[in-house]
């Protein structure tokens, strides 16, 4: 009796790997409350996370170089990824300084939100269950952040939605280049750019701390080890099923967040607070059950120059094509070949 079709298991495998790389994140805010907490100010949490993990990533990569190649567009692409992903590094540990980390990542988790906005920029159209998952999402921030105004300083919440908006936006950037390019390539090469982009605002920052204590150590050496494992699923979570999809499990972030934070933390929500949390687990739900393809009216988008090139002549018919899912693409070589065969 033959197993499951190869595009069945890489579909578990892509839903295995961004399910474990949102688990593996969903464990950063306590993390980097708990290296906070420490004595350590966040520009030296996010830089000596993000450098530990893209040098753990290279490591990884020296024994096979040819995983270090990329083509130009490609590496542009990884950069500007990462320099707006460290960005938003930035203002996720400032925020977190700010708020408890089980409301931080909630407020962070809204990032799928963002994902699906900038795919409509980019010219995919949304589907209805895309439009109800937002239209939950709104009230839902209402309400994690004005239960306990007093408490949910709104400084914090501007930076934590900031920083979920930036790394919404470097998804579907990276989603392109992946389409080319091995997801460890992708993964070093967008830590290496966060890694240019948090240093310099950590070397050149005021207040650095003279000394490092073992529980900070141990928190933050923790998060760097988290980061590297999560950024390698995440990008094969969105190299089997796709960048939405991906972002969409995102939904399991705030609850490993909410119960690391109650457990380890001994953070506690309000009713109001836990309403907000429910409709925001059912709008990345209704996301995830989302299952409408990637359509494009035309390839022109704001992604439109990450594309592999092309001869001239195939430009009219790409732009009446709909750009498929990875998926989509190892379903129709797979039939081909068993076609062939």
């Amino acid at each position: 009796m033959s197993g499951p079709p190869s595009s069945v298991l890489r579909r578990r495998r892509g839903l295995a790997m961004a399910g474990v790389s949102a688990a593996m994140f969903g464990s950063t805010p306590v993390l980097g409350k708990l290296a906070l907490d420490a004595g350590l100010p966040p520009l030296a949490v996010v830089t000596i996370r993000t450098a530990v993990a893209a040098i753990l990533l290279l490591v990884v990569l020296l024994p096979r170089r040819s995983l270090l190649s990329i083509f130009p567009l490609g590496l542009v692409g990884c950069l500007v990824a990462g320099a707006l992903n460290g960005i938003g590094s930035l203002f996720f540990y400032a925020g977190l300084h700010r708020v408890e980390a089980g409301v931080g990542q909630m407020l962070f988790g809204l990032y799928p939100v963002w994902v699906a906005l900038l795919l409509f920029l980019d010219g995919q159209r949304p589907s209805r269950l895309s439009i109800a998952a937002i239209g939950l999402s709104l009230p839902a921030v209402v309400l994690i952040t004005s239960a306990r105004w007093q408490q949910v300083d709104p400084i914090g919440t501007g930076l934590m939605l900031l920083a979920g908006l930036l790394y919404g936006l470097h998804i579907p950037i990276n989603e392109r280049v992946l389409y080319e390019v091995p997801p460890p390539t992708v993964a070093f090469y967008t830590l290496a750019a966060m890694t240019l982009v948090v240093s310099p605002a950590f070397l050149l920052a005021p207040g650095k701390p003279e000394a490092i204590g073992r529980e900070a150590w141990a928190a933050v050496l923790g998060l760097a080890a988290v980061t590297f494992l999560a950024r390698l699923a995440l990008f094969s979570g969105v190299k089997f099923i796709g960048g939405l999809q991906s972002t969409l499990l995102g939904v399991a972030e705030v609850l490993v967040a909410v119960a690391l934070s109650h457990v380890i933390l001994g953070e506690s929500l309000t009713v109001a607070q836990t309403v907000g949390g429910v409709l925001l687990v059912a709008a990345l739900l209704l996301s995830g059950i989302d299952r409408s393809p990637y359509r494009r009216a035309r390839v022109r988008g704001w992604l439109y120059w990450l594309r592999p090139p092309v001869p001239v002549g195939m430009l009219s018919i790409l732009e009446t094509q709909p750009i498929p899912r990875p998926l989509q693409t190892s379903i129709r070589a797979e039939d081909s070949t068993s076609e062939a065969g």
